[in-house]
């Protein structure tokens, strides 16, 4: 087994009909950008009905259509948003919680050891959250139930150096599941980055499975100038 084998990130897409909700933070080839995507997927109408919409300091998740919204709960919140300390990428509302802490000087350790697991049972779906500093470094974290009842939560923290080309690759679930969906085991997977964000990015939606996937956002930062470029796609249009 080799624990340092890059993995093809379009072929882990294609070939899991369901990771969930899922992060990945890197650096383009050329060592210029850094890199943040983040996608989420569905099974139920509710969570199904969702587009993302760009904020000025990121993007939020919203109703595409609010009549058939059942319950906002775990799935209306900011999944991106910019600070003083970089990039915030999350799959909650952990997200104003990392903000806030940051704000005030503390860590994002800290934030997360306020926070836990999603409280969904008996899935318990981890919450991942990832922060991309301005020189293309980055943490990631993943929260999950200690045990099939939730009974106590395992903060799990990661902190990678900005390598041309390589990408973290962390989600919720290993794949489908019925009645529970099983949850993301072992470390943030080494995936490869490429140059270009359109094509990138293009790619990356058409191999989301097409029956669950919801949204995508994908965002490339000048390392050297701080501007950036991003795609958003969402199946509700």
């Amino acid at each position: 087994m080799n624990v340092y084998e890059v993995g093809r990130l379009t072929k882990m897409l294609a070939e899991n009909d369901y990771p969930g909700r899922g992060i990945v933070l890197g650096m383009t080839p050329d060592g210029k950008k850094s890199v943040a995507i983040y996608f989420i997927m569905g099974r139920s109408v509710n969570s199904r009905n969702r587009v993302f919409v760009e904020e000025p300091d990121g993007i939020r998740t919203q109703a595409h259509d609010p009549k058939l919204m059942q319950d906002p709960h775990l799935i209306i919140y900011h999944p991106v948003r910019e600070t003083g300390s970089g990039l915030i990428v999350t799959n909650g509302d952990q997200t104003d919680t990392i903000r806030d802490f940051l704000g005030r000087g503390e860590s994002w350790e800290a934030a997360l050891r306020t926070r836990c697991f999603e409280d969904d049972g008996p899935n318990w779906t981890p919450r991942i959250s990832g922060l991309l500093a301005k020189d293309g470094s980055y943490k990631m974290s993943i929260l999950k139930a200690s045990d099939a009842y939730g009974t106590g939560c395992v903060r799990n923290f990661y902190e990678y150096p900005a390598v041309p080309g390589l990408g973290h690759f962390l989600h919720t679930y290993v794949g489908n599941g019925t009645p529970v969906i099983p949850s993301f085991v072992g470390e943030p997977e080494r995936v490869s980055i490429a140059n270009e964000i359109d094509l990138f990015a293009e790619i990356l939606w058409d191999q989301l499975n097409s029956e669950n996937k919801i949204s995508l956002f994908v965002r490339y930062t000048d390392l050297a100038t701080g501007e950036y470029e991003q795609r958003i796609f969402n199946k509700n249009e």
